[in-house]
């Protein structure tokens, strides 16, 4: 059987934080769906076909990633794609402590879902995506914060 584990976040935009949990994730499993959950309840400031797109490139040469995007439930949607599997990355104890009743919850919802959690490397866990965006909105430079990848001309 495959070990199918989803990555889920909104990813506006990808940062380096989340690149590196991907691949600190890759020898635990035989395939990682990064997905980009769609929350009506918040405004993105990029597209979902631009987030996606630069989903596509980061891990565009790892074949073990999927990139996909849900609504609804992540719970349900990791019973759609057959995933046994959430992961998760922990930056501070607020993060711990919000992400143990998100998991304990889909545990139940998602029928034995198991989440397992990695804490961020030093480097990145100052890092979010929140942050990244108001660099960004402010004019400021975000690219130290951002994969190599992500064409700094379209964060205008």
């Amino acid at each position: 059987m495959k070990k199918i584990a989803v990555f889920p976040g909104s990813f506006d935009p990808i940062t380096i934080g989340h690149v590196d949990l991907v691949s600190r994730y890759l020898p635990l499993f035989d395939q990682i769906i990064v997905a980009v959950g769609i929350n009506s309840q918040k405004t993105s400031l990029f597209s979902l076909e631009q987030r996606l797109g630069w989903l596509q490139q980061v891990f565009d040469h790892d074949p073990q990633v999927r990139i996909d995007y849900f609504e609804g439930l992540t719970a349900h949607y990791c019973q759609r794609v057959g995933a046994s599997y959430l992961l998760r990355g922990l930056r501070n104890a607020s993060d711990f402590d919000y992400e143990k009743t998100i998991s304990q919850l889909n545990h139940i919802v998602g029928h034995n879902l198991e989440t397992v959690f990695l804490i961020s490397q030093p480097a990145y866990s100052h890092i979010s995506s929140t942050i990244v965006r108001e660099i960004i909105k402010g004019g400021g430079d975000a690219s130290p914060f951002l994969p190599e990848q992500i064409n700094l001309a379209n964060l205008k």
